[in-house]
This record gives structure tokens, C-alpha cells and sequence, in this order.
């Protein structure tokens, strides 16, 4: 038998189930219903990304279920988690007023709140969208707010009620990837809800890359829907997210600027042994943080990996 057979499901299940408003969710990937060349391969699509969450932009769609053309007609709210989206809207007044439109019309009282502020980059109003995440909360709303990657609109969204924020990982529609990898992970290290990247995640790496962060989860649509083959790319999209969020649970190994023997020798292996127990007795008499480990590790590293010159030297 494989040693892959013995590993149980439960030796790899996730620590920190992916829950936001006290709801849990399997899936850590969103999927949006925009762009599809069809109703039909829209559903495609979704059902091979794996997602349960699904946005809705109730201000670019038909909200009657009944006509066979409209989006709400193919999604079975039994199976989705419906997500009703503020797209396309440029200012507070608008967005509270599609977000009620949405409950009044029969979606829950989620919200995907979005205040556009510039019609050519399409980037976040963050002005607006507060005034509109402090009204809607007010309300019962359970608002996911999407803004850019500035840590104190991020913060302020937390403050004003935000149940999930939503940084986009570079422009709505660009899918450039994650253009500030430091700014992604500084909100997800500050906040305390949810924080779930939105936009411009391209193809399968970018997604991983973005998981890797530690972030919560991903919310996409063009990545998927402007494919060439989206049922494909919408299964990539959800091998990516599982790989990347298990890949930073696991822990990477440390980047160095010296290379070190995949396999050493016995001595140098038994003096790296005999340093490293050394170094870990010291950090725990002292008490020491993360950083100073690290950084006795390196030390270690490049003592134990020394150029022929200098062993030459010594011999």
C-alpha cells in the first residue's frame, strides 16, 4: 500500500474552517455569473469550480425567476448560497438601494457591497462604501465589503460592521494577479473577520499564490468566465485554492541565498544536528520570537555550508 493510502482525510483537514457571520462554508472559492456565453455554461462552470457561494449582481440582472433567460431561473437556491452584489454601482445612495432591492426581491440579507469610484479602473469609492457599510449594517444587513489593499479602509470596514472585507488583488476585469503580496497579508494579520480577495486573479497560479497568503478565500468571475474553456479553467480554479491554502498551512521552507545538500553527509548532517539542538535549548531558555529563530537558522545554514576554499583551508 502507498503511503499516500494511509493518509486519512482527517490528517489533512483544515484547523480553521472557512465561516464568516457564524455561517460555515466548504468551499473557499466564490464564483461570480458574469460573462458566460451562456446560461448553461455558466452552471457548468460553477458546478466545476465547487463553489457554494455565488454572486448575483441584482442591478445587471433579471430578478424574476420564473423567465427561463434569466440567471436566478438556472441557480437553485437549495444548492447555492446566493449572493446578491452591488456591481455597478457609484455611489452610497445607489448600493443601499440595490442591496434592498435584493432582500425586498427575496435574497437574504448578505450583501456583497461594492461603491465604485472611478468608472475607467473601476477601484473602490472608499468614502462611499463606509457610509454605505455603516447604513446597511444598521439595517441587519450582513455586509462583505470589497475595497482596494489599504490596511486603514480595511480596518475602518471592521469598525464600521463588515462581517467579511474584501481586498481586490489588482483591478476588477485586469487579471494581473496579486500586485501587493505585503498589503494582502498585513489585512488578513490585522483583521479579525474574514478577509477574502476580490478581482484580478487571472488563472490557476494566481489563485494559489493569493492562498498562500493565509488569506480566507477568493471571489472571481472573469478568471473563469473569459477562458477559453471555462468548465476547465473553473476546476483549476478550485484545485489551486485547495493546493495554495494547504501549501501555507503546511508551512514553506525557508528561502536562502546559499544552497544546502538536499542529502548531506553523515557529518555534516550530525553536526547540524548538534547545532540545531544547541540553538533550540537557547531560544527556549531565552525565550526568543520567531524572528530570532529564523535568523539562527540561517546562521546555522551558512556555517554548516562553507565554500571549497575554505575547507581547504582547514584541512
Amino acid at each position: 500500500m502507498a503511503h499516500a493510502d494511509l493518509i486519512s482525510p482527517m490528517t489533512l483537514a483544515d484547523p480553521q474552517p472557512f465561516t464568516i457571520a457564524g455561517r460555515e462554508f466548504r468551499s473557499r472559492l466564490m464564483v461570480g455569473t458574469g460573462k458566460y456565453a451562456s446560461n448553461s455554461l455558466m452552471i457548468e462552470a460553477i458546478e466545476a469550480s465547487g463553489a457554494e457561494v455565488v454572486t448575483v449582481a441584482v442591478r445587471r440582472v433579471d430578478l424574476d425567476r420564473s423567465k427561463d433567460e434569466a440567471i436566478l431561473h438556472h441557480l437553485d437556491p437549495d444548492q447555492y448560497f446566493l449572493l446578491a452584489n452591488t456591481a455597478g454601482c457609484f455611489n452610497a445612495t445607489d448600493a443601499i438601494r440595490y442591496a434592498r432591492l435584493a432582500r425586498a426581491a427575496g435574497f437574504n440579507e448578505w450583501v456583497k457591497l461594492e461603491v465604485i469610484g472611478d468608472q475607467q479602473t473601476l477601484l473602490p469609492d472608499t468614502a462611499g462604501l463606509l457610509e454605505a457599510t455603516k447604513t446597511l449594517v444598521e439595517e441587519g444587513f450582513k455586509v462583505l465589503a470589497y475595497t482596494n489593499e489599504d490596511l486603514i479602509t480595511a480596518l475602518r470596514l471592521e469598525d464600521a460592521g463588515a462581517v467579511a472585507v474584501m481586498p481586490l488583488a489588482s483591478p476588477i476585469g485586469s487579471g494581473l494577479g496579486m500586485l501587493n503580496p505585503y498589503a494582502i497579508r498585513t489585512i488578513k494579520q490585522r483583521l479579525s473577520v474574514p478577509v477574502i480577495v476580490d478581482a484580478g486573479v487571472g488563472t490557476a497560479s494566481d489563485a494559489c499564490i493569493v492562498m498562500e497568503q493565509g488569506v480566507d478565500g477568493i471571489l472571481m468571475n472573469t478568471g473563469i468566465a473569459a477562458a477559453t474553456e471555462p468548465v476547465r479553467m473553473a476546476s483549476a480554479m478550485r484545485a489551486a485554492v485547495e493546493a495554495g491554502r494547504n501549501a501555507y498551512l503546511a508551512g514553506r521552507m525557508p528561502k536562502r541565498e546559499v544552497a544546502v545538500p538536499s542529502s548531506p553527509t553523515a557529518e555534516c548532517w550530525a553536526h547540524e544536528r548538534h547545532r540545531h539542538n544547541d540553538r533550540r535549548s537557547y531560544c527556549r531558555a531565552r525565550g526568543s520570537s520567531g524572528d530570532l529563530r529564523r535568523s539562527a537558522s540561517r546562521r546555522i545554514s551558512r556555517s554548516v555550508v562553507r565554500t571549497p576554499h575554505r575547507t581547504a583551508r582547514r584541512a
